[in-house]
């Protein structure tokens, strides 16, 4: 039974074009192809990252962030209650109406403590500015040595050039060294993302970047199965090409330096709307879709890593809608921009009271009104 699922899974018509098959990728004659066993690498390629990321983030960028003076404001605590805080972890962040009258009965708090209490727990989870500086560096730091490293691969090429060629002598093509391991450390990363997600900070898109990751690991390990290797690298080059302007925009948000960010993530829509809504699908997709059933029939294959990429690019026009919003935002106003993915803490006006209160900044009961005292997170 196990014998004959796993000679349905690896016949060759699902992978292949007809007329080729698996012993296509036989080597011979010092001739490599690329070979499923090799994908087994990935997984101690991850750990690598996932331990090498700790050093990073303690070495490299927690100084950094200080340099940059990335800060954080000091959050009011939640006070200790048990029955609050069993209704937060089991039931809900954001109790109802009824519920904050029911918890207020309970605990003997008036409904503005309550409500009060639940926006400083929420607060209390919610990611710290370093935290989030930290991971924006490290991806900062891969995306742009995988760039230049996929330029290198890729710079002396045909198929950089006229991507027609990518499918020249298919499956029949030999691997080259520079290309199994810009393979390998591609696929590690974000397999490491993968395991890493868990512990990362979780922004409003988590279920899309789930998604694009599932997504990026299938194709990467699809194309390198069946040999799409100079389709592969190209897709992987123009990914990057624009991941490494985002986190550093990201970095300068975190550390305040308004016009930096903004410039910076300006160039980074420009690149990224030339890349994933250009780019990739009337020169790649287009190359890997419609021109390939000039030369082949259409098979199983084919339509799956065709709609691999489908979703690839329906996630880039979702992302390049909220990247219009926020240059939008902040172009006329030339306010920072704000990550439209991330959660903001929320505001604490009742708390702004009280610390002016304790500071000498009330009187006759009422507070001063200043625009330079913004609202306490």
């Amino acid at each position: 039974m196990l014998s004959q699922l796993s000679e349905l899974i690896w016949a060759d018509w699902i992978w292949f074009p007809e007329g080729y098959g698996w012993a296509d990728l036989t080597d011979h004659d010092d001739v490599v192809f690329p070979k499923s066993k090799d994908l087994w690498a990935t997984i101690p390629i991850a750990i690598c990252f996932l331990v090498i990321r700790q050093i990073f983030e303690r070495t490299v960028a927690t100084p950094l962030a200080s340099l940059l003076g990335v800060s954080d404001k000091q959050r009011v605590r939640a006070s200790p209650n048990p029955v609050l805080e069993s209704y937060f972890c089991s039931t809900s962040k954001h109790p109802t109406q009824s519920s904050i009258e029911s918890l207020s009965k309970q605990t003997g708090f008036s409904v503005r403590q309550v409500q009060r209490w639940f926006r400083r727990r929420r607060n209390q989870d919610r990611p710290n500015k370093l935290k989030k500086f930290r991971e924006a560096s490290w991806r900062f730091t891969f995306y742009l040595l995988a760039f230049f490293a996929g330029l290198a691969v890729l710079i002396d090429k045909p198929w950089l050039y006229d991507m027609k060629l990518m499918w020249d002598g298919f499956p029949k093509m030999p691997l080259l060294p520079s290309q199994y391991w810009y393979y390998m450390i591609e696929l590690g990363f974000y397999l490491s993302l993968i395991f890493s997600v868990a512990s990362d900070v979780k922004r409003k898109d988590f279920k899309e970047q789930i998604i694009h990751h599932v997504a990026t690991i299938s194709l990467i390990s699809f194309s390198w199965l069946v040999n799409y290797i100079r389709g592969g690298t190209l897709i992987m080059l123009v990914h990057d090409a624009a991941d490494y302007l985002m986190e550093s925009a990201k970095m300068f948000n975190y550390a305040g330096w308004r016009k930096t960010c903004n410039f910076i993530f300006t160039v980074f829509a420009a690149v990224f709307i030339v890349t994933r809504l250009v780019i990739l699908p009337f020169w790649i997709i287009y190359t890997t879709w419609v021109y390939p059933l000039t030369l082949y029939p259409p098979f199983f294959g084919f339509y799956f890593f065709n709609g691999l990429m489908l979703v690839l690019q329906a996630l880039h026009i979702f992302w390049a809608v909220l990247i219009l919003r926020m240059v939008i935002k902040f172009l006329p106003s030339n306010a920072i921009v704000e990550d439209e993915r991330s959660d903001k803490d929320e505001t604490e006006s009742e708390d702004e009271v009280e610390e002016k209160s304790k500071n000498g900044h009330v009187q006759n009961g009422h507070a001063l009104l200043n625009n330079n005292h913004r609202k306490m997170d």
